[in-house]
């Protein structure tokens, strides 16, 4: 059995008590130095959570290794979970909770391989706040989480931190590459998240917006950048618009977004993506165009405009970066999908740009323009299942009305309409995963485990 070892806000007085204490402390002293000396393997890495009270509280502040700030949850509402992505498989031996105030009386500690199948670690089912240790465990898994079933008081969960200790495989060192190799070097984990079709003409005193539950999702993920695949703001897309829609939503962490134009972008009467580039800037020209790359890890991300597709000068830019591209991963984004089951549907634009890809050995592709979610089996350019093939997602899931499935493609291996929401990635040195997660903060679909070509 799990033992919780509770540290009590109240004082505690007396010597008699005080050695007790101390005698107790010793007597467990063994099993909890070896748990101690596993690493702690939650700060600083992406976090979500069932709801927060506001944005001062979001899920990331559990885990920032700050004893004064916090994830709280939305008030008097039961169950209600706050869940940590490790990054890698683990081996979970200790998990501490720091609660405030509003502590739980009643919660299990999970972990889970996909964040959609759990298993649980242990069960509190007498908590009294302050803080709960939990030494002893056994259990592996990514995503660790505190799933809370009754509230110790009227109000939500909250708690300053939640710290996972445990190990993430063998400690021996690989052998270093020889000189001559051409293998990148380690560079780390990365989180993203991305959506497209965003912002309608609505504001968060319209309970119906969309867009302003998404951008909330989004800033709780705290990723290390957001991409946003097109149509950011409706319906031409002016500069007026992006200040009183999108600004006020996705604007918060536009400085941290890597933007490519949609079609309504184009539809700005004072020029096409006039709005657009005035309210981007440098974000989305960074290199001087309205299409650009950039590096994060061992990934090379391409950003494209597919509304010029068709003008050789991206083309042959696209083809040069490719060239000049050393990292192991590539990834590229549009709008336009070439294969969509939506009410759009396929998009034969993208299909030269799909050649240079794939000839490349790139590995995922992003696109909006459908406002459904979808993820394809890799597949090439005319549409064969092959493992070399490159990864398609449609995510035009971040406000804009849904549209619904209209004629199922191959390969297509999930679909989602109706629910907003937002792509959580998680890449590697040498590959990649996702979560679609829904603006309740619930995982409505999880990838399988893809390497890099």
């Amino acid at each position: 059995m799990h033992q919780a070892i509770t540290a009590r806000r109240a004082r505690i007085g007396g010597c008699a008590v005080s050695l007790a204490l101390l005698g107790g402390l010793l007597l467990g002293w063994s099993e909890r130095a070896g748990a101690a000396a596993d690493p702690l393997l939650s700060k600083g890495r992406a976090a979500t959570a069932s709801s927060t009270e506001g944005s001062s509280y979001a899920a990331g502040k559990a885990f920032d290794g700050s004893g004064s700030t916090r994830w709280a949850s939305a008030e008097g509402k039961d169950p209600q979970w706050l869940q940590v992505d490790l990054g890698a498989t683990a081996t979970i031996t200790r998990i501490k909770l720091s609660w405030e105030a509003a502590y739980a009386k009643a919660y299990r500690l999970e972990t889970s391989a996909d964040g959609t199948t759990w298993t649980a670690l242990t069960t509190e089912k007498a908590g009294d706040g302050g803080t709960d240790e939990f030494t002893g465990l056994s259990g592996k898994g990514r995503y660790v989480r505190m799933y809370g079933t009754a509230r110790g008081t009227s109000y939500g969960y909250s708690l300053y931190e939640m710290e996972v200790y445990g190990t993430t495989g063998a400690t021996t060192p690989s052998p270093s590459p020889s000189p001559s190799s051409s293998t990148p070097p380690t560079t780390g984990a990365f989180t993203v998240v991305a959506a497209g079709d965003i912002a309608a003409q609505c504001t968060a005193a319209d309970s119906g917006c969309a867009h302003p539950k998404t951008a909330a999702l989004a800033q709780r993920i705290d990723p290390a950048f957001y991409i946003t695949m097109g149509d950011s703001q409706y319906d031409d897309a002016r500069l007026a618009d992006f200040k009183n829609y999108y600004d006020k939503t996705w604007g918060a962490f536009k400085a941290k977004t890597r933007p490519v134009p949609g079609n309504h972008e184009t539809y700005d009467p004072a020029g096409s993506l006039a709005g657009y580039k005035s309210y981007f800037g440098a974000v989305a020209y960074p290199q001087g165009k309205s299409y650009y790359s950039y590096d994060q890890g061992n990934w090379h991300f391409i950003a494209l405009d597919s509304n010029s597709f068709d003008q050789s000068a991206q083309i042959d830019w696209l083809k040069a970066d490719l060239a000049a591209n050393g990292k192991k991963c590539i990834a590229a984004y549009w709008h336009h999908p070439l294969y969509s089951s939506g009410g759009h549907g396929n998009d034969p634009v993208s299909k030269p740009v799909w050649k240079i890809l794939y000839a490349a050995g790139a590995d995922l592709v992003l696109n909006g323009h459908d406002h459904h979610y979808e993820r394809f089996a890799p597949q090439d350019p005319d549409g064969r299942a092959t493992p070399d093939g490159l990864v398609e997602i449609v995510g035009g899931t971040g406000g804009a009305e849904p549209y619904p499935i209209e004629q199922v493609q191959p390969n297509s291996q999930k679909r989602i309409s109706g629910d907003y929401g937002v792509l959580k990635l998680d890449f590697t040195d040498s590959g990649y995963r996702w979560t679609y997660v829904g603006t309740d903060g619930q995982v409505k679909d999880t990838s399988p485990a893809y390497s890099c070509h």
